[in-house]
């Protein structure tokens, strides 16, 4: 049965976007210490930091195994979902009985149910 779960979100883009970021700080930084207006330099040390913290962020999530993300569609054979295991959140997977689900929609039904009460189909 197909579940949805949290997908890939950060990602090696948002790594590559940060680099621009923290490149764009540097680029702020000399500019406001060159043109003597040393009070705005800040701005760009902060910019700087807060892309090599996304950065990081990004390529460690991009690269890891159990991936952080905002959706997923997957199988209960496929690879888990790492907030699930942390959180420890358990599932019934089972086609029909206590606390089954529709095949269909993955909605919960009951042992008696003959139809879905959420998409109508016919349960097996």
């Amino acid at each position: 049965m197909k579940s949805v779960k949290p997908g890939r979100g950060p990602s090696m883009m948002g790594g590559i976007i940060g680099i621009f970021v923290a490149l764009f700080g540097v680029f702020w930084t000399v500019t406001a210490i060159a043109s003597g207006a040393a009070f705005m330099a800040p701005f760009g040390i902060i910019f700087v930091v807060i892309a090599i913290i996304q950065v990081i962020y990004n390529f460690k999530n991009a690269t890891g195994k159990n991936r952080y993300s905002q959706f997923d569609i997957t199988d209960e054979n496929e690879e888990p979902d790492p907030l699930n295991e942390r959180f420890g959140e358990k599932r019934d997977t089972s086609p029909r009985g206590a606390g089954g689900f529709c095949p269909y929609c993955g909605a919960k039904v009951r042992e008696d149910y003959e139809f879905c009460n959420v998409c109508g189909e016919k349960l097996p």
